[in-house]
């Protein structure tokens, strides 16, 4: 099958091969755009609902983005296309970036900031023709990108440098002049065709067009030209504008030492750079605004040893020759653990003494320093790079004036308060992508075959991938098998990411972190190392510290502004992997026993709450634990319906998982099995054999240790569904009569009604029909409420169906189905739909059967049931097989394969069977 691309820069579309596919309207299109302009990456569900609606999305968007989900895998499965992947909190489309247009331009970009002048005019052309109009057509009006824009500008202005670099000076006239007439302010592309005018023998057409672009600047913005534009003019009258920008100002102005060379303070740089590709091309791309006359500020922060220096030391480097009046760098020291930060005015004199000023000549008063050192660099272009950096503060003094000065700031705090007050663009610098880790590693101690797995352990922090490659290096002894044993212990990882200096570790990184934090922000840090999981919102921490929810966002969000944790999606915060065991053992060595275990027991008790609550959203429920009580409203997330229930719990299963470990490793017996009958009716509905199994296990074990009877019933009724759900040996025959026997004497008529249905369904797929459907009606007859007669209606007519009962099967299907409607309970209408659909086409009407299962699919779609979705699209290639239409029934069970290898693997051979009689 023709391989396929994803088309962003104009129309947006998918191809395969050459040929266009259909995928859909505005709302498809820009979910789409979304996903594919971070591959590989999650795109979070409330983004995603920001993008396409912006501010008023409709009540029903959730359904709407699952619906278009849906959509869109059917359609990429269809021609073999990328994968869409049900990633918390959202959405992560699994696909090679080169395969979509606008990551395929940046490549191009990168490489040709590497080129020779005529490799890189072909491979720029190459990346403008990729553009088929205006970026991310045929989207909703609220989806923005406005850095594909700028990228385009990007890509077209080192084109055009590229072809001035060449001498096709005449070319460019023909092409910039109607651009530079169309807007004049472009200043950058009308200093490229001053360039082109002067070097094509036109100097007075150069010079009328700085007058005509000076003109509609001081109209338009009340403003000279940037500096650049009028240093070009000034070379223009002057008649020595030089060929090559580099040469641009003469090394009269320029700052210079002793040798008469341009002022370079840059350390050395590593002998390559893993990865980065994203990275570069954004400091590029300033370099290039830079260039333009902008005033250029950038931030690169990250998490201690994400490699915020080695990156920016090694691209300064490379783009040096772009700066020909030199380079200053200076480390601030923001979080060194034996210095206290630089004052502004020591790192004055380290740049006044670089710039040629005499010892004695420097004045002693900072604002005089300042005053010195702007006017110094006033109208040179300069790199100055400022490494290490605490504060905003720290840093505001030594920001140049001049627009042909770049700074690059790196910092582990995100220093807002330069965005705010000086325009500063932020990049967050992230871990490695995993073949750049591994690619570090080699770099130090050569390819082996346990290099992805050490790469894993370290979590692809480049410190942590360093000190592991250095480590084997050092020793011929040391293997990589011993190194990935030491590391996969996670309570001596972080001993193992250590070196000889104590203070050069992973885990020293963290520590100079930690301690520089304002105390309620520690504190909070602190209070995190002790609960469960790895992901953590606003409410389950103002649950764990007391505190309101907003100001349990405000903590967050400021250790997040410190990159000790990201929010990975709105309200959604998660540590490193190595910052998490640095978190668990702070949390074992500061807090003490007492204040652990109160953390754990609100962790447990907010997910008690907040799981009766949005199991309750998707269903009606027949067990009677109730936690409404334990928690405010306002202090639980709204989950105002089915979507944002479901949503919850895929989010917060791993935590929920992780919560039930620890109160069971504590001894907390009653609240595991409760918590664990609580998770269950999420997997009824969203079924996983083994998490399910593996919680339903444990919440036997916990009741059993509680000496709850009731608790033991539940829970065996639990493992029954599980057996049931996916055909397991005996079928929860052995749970279910346990079940039955504890619940004989109890008083709660729930209880025994539910464990009448569930050893009915048992017996009955043990084909022991007769007992079955006695056990059923006894059921039907005493069910306390509707919710326990419709499960029980729906149970005696698949009992009644394998008995061969058809008339009384189909009876007792509808009146259950019609329960279910009344209740709302969309999982069960899908599943009473599914067997009615059966039913009908056992009976022989199979317009009713095709009726019902494509009323069940579309309602499986949009509430994202997908292992229901694998036994209707089954159900439906029965359907269509009997009817005589047998390309239809492969097309079904082909889907119902795809879907069951995910999440039936058990069940998909039978399926497989089915298909090959087709072909």
């Amino acid at each position: 099958m023709a391989e396929c691309r994803l088309q962003l820069l104009g129309p947006v579309q998918l191809f395969a091969g050459d040929v266009a596919v259909p995928i859909g309207g505005p709302g498809v299109r820009g979910l789409l755009a979304l996903l594919a302009l971070k591959p590989g990456k999650v795109v979070g569900l409330d983004e995603i609902i920001d993008a396409l609606w912006g501010h008023d999305p409709p009540a029903t968007a959730r359904t709407i983005v699952h619906g278009n989900v849906s959509h869109l895998r059917r359609i990429l499965r269809d021609v073999d296309g990328p994968s869409i992947l049900t990633t918390p909190p959202g959405y992560l489309l699994a696909v090679e970036p080169e395969r979509v247009d606008v990551h395929r331009a940046r490549g191009l970009l990168d490489q040709a900031s590497l080129a020779a002048p005529e490799t890189a005019a072909a491979l720029l052309a190459e990346a403008l023709a990729l553009w088929q109009g205006p970026a991310l057509g045929g989207v909703p009006d609220s989806l923005r990108a406005p850095e594909l824009e700028d990228l385009r500008l990007a890509v077209h202005g080192a084109r055009v440098d590229a072809d001035l670099d060449l001498g096709r000076h005449a070319e460019l006239i023909v092409e910039l002049s109607p651009i530079v007439r169309a807007d004049p302010l472009a200043e950058r592309t009308a200093g490229q065709l001053m360039r082109a005018l002067y070097h094509a023998g036109r100097r007075g057409d150069a010079l009328e067009l700085y007058r005509t672009v000076s003109r509609a600047t001081l109209r338009t913005l009340g403003v000279e030209p940037g500096a650049e534009l009028r240093w070009l003019h000034e070379r223009v009258l002057n008649d020595d504008l030089p060929e090559r920008p580099e040469a641009a100002l003469s090394r009269e102005s320029a700052a210079v030492d002793e040798r008469g060379q341009p002022v370079s303070q840059l350390p050395a740089a590593v002998p390559s750079l893993a990865g980065r590709a994203d990275e570069l091309a954004w400091l590029d791309g300033l370099v290039t605004r830079a260039e333009a006359g902008e005033t250029t500020i950038a931030v690169v922060t990250g998490t201690a040893g994400v490699g915020k220096s080695t990156l920016v030391v090694w691209w300064a480097h490379r783009v040096a020759p772009r700066f020909p009046d030199g380079v200053l760098f200076a480390s601030l020291r923001g979080f060194d653990p034996h210095h206290p930060p630089l004052e502004p005015a020591d790192l004055l004199t380290q740049f006044l003494l670089g710039l040629g000023v005499e010892t004695a000549k420097i004045p002693e008063l900072l604002h005089e320093r300042v005053a010195l050192y702007r006017s110094l660099i006033a109208g040179r272009r300069m790199l100055v790079l400022l490494d290490d950096a605490r504060t905003a503060e720290q840093v505001r003094p030594l920001l140049p004036p001049s627009a042909r000065t770049m700074t690059v700031v790196t910092s582990r705090s995100r220093l807002d308060g330069l965005a705010v007050s000086n325009a500063a663009k932020q990049r967050v610098l992230g871990t490695l992508a995993p073949d750049d880790a591994v690619r570090l590693i080699e770099e130090l101690a050569g390819p082996a075959a346990l290099n992805h797995a050490l790469a894993r352990l370290c979590g692809y922090l480049p410190l942590a991938l360093r000190i592991a490659g250095a480590r084997l290096s050092a020793s011929a002894q040391r293997t990589a098998e011993e190194l990935v044993d030491e590391l996969g212990n996670e309570r001596t990882r972080l001993a193992g990411l250590q070196v000889d200096g104590a203070d050069d570790g992973v885990r020293a990184a963290f520590d100079v972190s930690f301690r520089g934090l304002p105390g309620e922000i520690a504190e909070t840090f602190l209070q995190l190392g002790a609960v469960p999981g790895v992901l953590v919102g606003p409410h389950l921490m103002a649950a764990v510290a007391q505190i309101p929810v907003a100001e349990a966002r405000r903590r967050l969000r400021a250790l997040a502004a410190h990159n000790l944790i990201e929010e990975t999606a709105r309200d959604v915060f998660a540590p490193h992997d190595l910052v998490w065991l640095y978190l668990r053992e702070l949390a074992e060595h500061e807090l003490g026993e007492k204040e652990r275990d109160e953390a754990l027991g609100w962790t447990v008790r907010y997910y008690q709450a907040v799981a009766d609550r949005a199991r309750r959203r998707l269903g009606h429920v027949a067990d009677p634990l109730d936690f409404t009580g334990v928690l405010a409203d306002e202090a639980m997330p709204p989950l105002t319906g089915f979507a944002e229930a479901q949503d919850w719990f895929a989010a917060e299963w791993p935590n929920l998982l992780a919560a039930l470990d620890a109160a069971y490793a504590a001894g907390r017996h009653d609240d595991v099995w409760r918590l664990a009958l609580l998770g269950h009716t999420y997997r009824v509905v969203c079924p996983l054999l083994d998490e399910w199994t593996r919680m339903a296990d444990l919440g036997v074990e916990a009741a059993e240790a509680a000496g709850d009877v009731e608790g033991q019933c539940w829970l065996r009724l639990a493992r029954c569904e599980i057996a049931l759900a996916f055909d397991l040996p005996g079928y929860g025959f052995a749970d279910a009569e346990r079940a039955a026997a504890l619940a004989a004497g109890s008083a709660d008529t729930r209880l025994t009604t539910s464990a009448d249905v569930h050893l009915g369904r048992a017996l009955s797929r043990r084909g022991e029909h007769q007992k079955a459907i006695d056990r059923l009606a006894k059921a039907i007859a005493e069910a306390p409420d509707v919710t326990l007669r419709g499960q029980a209606l729906g149970s005696c007519a698949q009992a009644e169906k394998r008995a061969g009962r058809l008339a009384e099967a189909v009876a007792h299907q509808l009146a259950g189905l019609e329960i279910d409607r009344s209740l709302g309970d969309d999982d069960r209408v899908v599943v009473a739909l599914d067997k009615l659909a059966d039913l009908n086409l056992r009976a022989g009407d199979l317009e009713a059967a095709e009726r019902h299962v494509w009323e069940a699919i579309d309602l499986a779609i949009s509430r994202e049931f997908v292992a229901r979705e694998g036994a209707l699209r089954l159900t439906l290639g029965r359907v269509l097989r009997t009817r005589g239409d047998l390309d239809g029934a492969r097309e079904q069970l082909a889907l119902s394969v795809r879907i069951y290898e995910r999440v039936h693997p058990k069940l998909v051979g039978e399926v497989r069977s089915e298909l090959a009689e087709l072909q």
